[in-house]
């Protein structure tokens, strides 16, 4: 189905209750650079595409009328356009690798390039080129979410914060904000996710781009198994109400003076999740926008 771009993160998270063989998120680009480089064009919708099995079919009827059901309640808020959802049978061979012609090299800030496995790229002296598989796990740097986080993190390494500081990524996905951390020079990096293939995916990028002996990913999520576990920097692409949820979590694994980036905030939700690190002792000092979406960055006080 074809998704406002600012709604893209609400669509693909009613797909995925319903769409065990994963999700693709297709957003409309127009190549630059000779074709080695592109550029996201905000006024065009994206696609949403989420798989299941066709060996029941039953089954895979009632998975798409749920879907139907659960966009019928967003699409009734009238937030964002969401188009119809449209259904149909492809053959595994069609789409396992027709989703990567979506993915074109990205340059992200002033130095981070994002390079798919299959596209190439000639990087110039400058640039910190991250090689990603992003397989079936979010975090492509397509969305604004995940270029957000990654101007943020450059930020941090332009002040000096990156070097040497102990990282902890919370919903790593492709693992791409952990890798580009990973490249920066930090001490460690603990990437953690509930899902078990972006903790997957997250390894065998991190091996990928060099950084695998830096780059711890496990399954798991907040609070962390060691209560006394306290970080420099903390990353959390996540969305609006996980964080305000877990803010006093977040707060925790946050050593006083160190620093938090929170993305994956709709405009309308800003206030809200302000209110609530603000109450878990999370100092709100820098904000980053692009279109709706809104990334945070707070100090942990106290």
């Amino acid at each position: 189905m074809e998704a406002d771009q600012e709604a893209v993160e609400q669509v693909s998270e009613i797909l995925s209750r319903a769409c065990p063989g994963g999700l693709s998120v297709e957003a409309p680009f127009e190549v630059i650079d000779e074709g080695l480089a592109a550029r996201v064009d905000a006024r065009r919708p994206a696609v949403v595409r989420g798989y299941v099995s066709a060996a029941n079919p039953a089954a895979a009827r009632a998975a798409a009328d749920k879907v139907r059901r659960d966009l019928g309640h967003l699409q009734a808020f009238a937030l964002r356009p969401i188009g119809q959802l449209t259904v149909r049978v492809v053959h595994e061979e069609d789409w396992a690798e027709a989703w990567k012609e979506h993915f074109p090299v990205m340059r992200v800030g002033r130095r981070l390039v994002i390079r798919p496995t299959w596209r190439e790229h000639s990087p110039r002296p400058e640039e910190i080129v991250i090689s990603l598989d992003p397989g079936m796990a979010f975090g492509t740097g397509l969305h604004p979410t995940t270029r957000l986080c990654l101007e943020g993190i450059e930020g941090w390494a332009d002040g000096g914060r990156v070097a040497c500081a102990s990282v902890l990524d919370v919903g790593c996905g492709s693992g791409i904000l952990a890798i580009a951390t990973a490249l920066l020079g930090p001490r460690s990096v603990l990437a953690i996710d509930t899902d078990a293939l972006a903790v997957e995916t997250t390894r065998q990028n991190a091996d990928l781009n060099g950084v695998a002996a830096l780059v711890e990913a496990r399954r798991g999520s907040l609070p962390l198994a060691d209560p006394r576990a306290a970080f420099d920097l903390v990353l959390a692409n996540l969305v609006a109400s996980v964080l305000v949820d877990l803010a006093g979590e977040l707060a925790a694994v946050v050593r006083p003076g160190g620093r938090m980036l929170a993305s994956g905030i709709f405009g309308d939700r800003e206030g809200e999740v302000r209110q609530a690190f603000e109450s878990a002792s999370l100092h709100v000092g820098g904000r980053h926008a692009e279109t709706d979406w809104v990334a945070l960055e707070a100090e942990r006080v106290g």
